[in-house]
């Protein structure tokens, strides 16, 4: 399954080396729409790297009458207690001029088709608390939130100190 033409004017499918360029456009996108541009280090060859040749992540890219209009971004993580992979949504954006045509709802089912073919046992993504139409859309997709886990991160020099405080023989 390469791509798939949902009705008239959406078309969703797989990235190609082609897209690395729009791919980028689209973190830049999502993370202008969450303030966190200053964040963004990710570079092309970082997405070639990662998606093409390493295989670490996926990326759907949604076309609205031919035109690029959207992607998602999702890997595989693994469930120990299910015993089964899962996927990780880790980004989801629609260009603001292509909102409100369904877009969302479409990347959700087409990644919740995905699992289904490949026996996963969750599908999870993380949302800012602020972004409540977010939160509202996830709910209505039979989304709910784990308020009883915390989601802790260590990076960049956090990540180099943690691995020294050891030495392994």
């Amino acid at each position: 399954m390469n791509y798939i033409q949902v009705d008239d004017h959406i078309l969703l499918r797989f990235a190609e080396e082609k897209d690395i360029a729009i791919i980028l456009e689209f973190i830049r996108g999502l993370a202008e729409y969450e303030h966190l541009l200053d964040m963004v280090e990710i570079k092309e060859t970082d997405l070639k790297k990662y998606i093409f040749e390493k295989k670490l992540i996926e990326v759907i890219i949604g076309e609205y009458d031919g035109t690029p209009a959207g992607f998602a971004l999702f890997f595989h993580n693994f469930s120990t207690f299910l015993g089964r992979p899962g996927i990780f949504i880790e980004d989801i954006f629609v260009k603001p001029e292509f909102r409100g045509k369904g877009l969302g709802k479409i990347f959700f089912s087409f990644i919740a088709k995905i699992a289904v073919e490949r026996n996963c046992g969750r599908l999870e993504w993380a949302c800012l608390d602020w972004n409540k139409s977010s939160i509202e859309f996830y709910k209505k997709q039979g989304a709910h939130p784990l308020d009883e886990w915390t989601t802790y991160r260590i990076t960049g020099d956090g990540i180099t100190k943690l691995a020294e405080k050891e030495s392994f023989r």
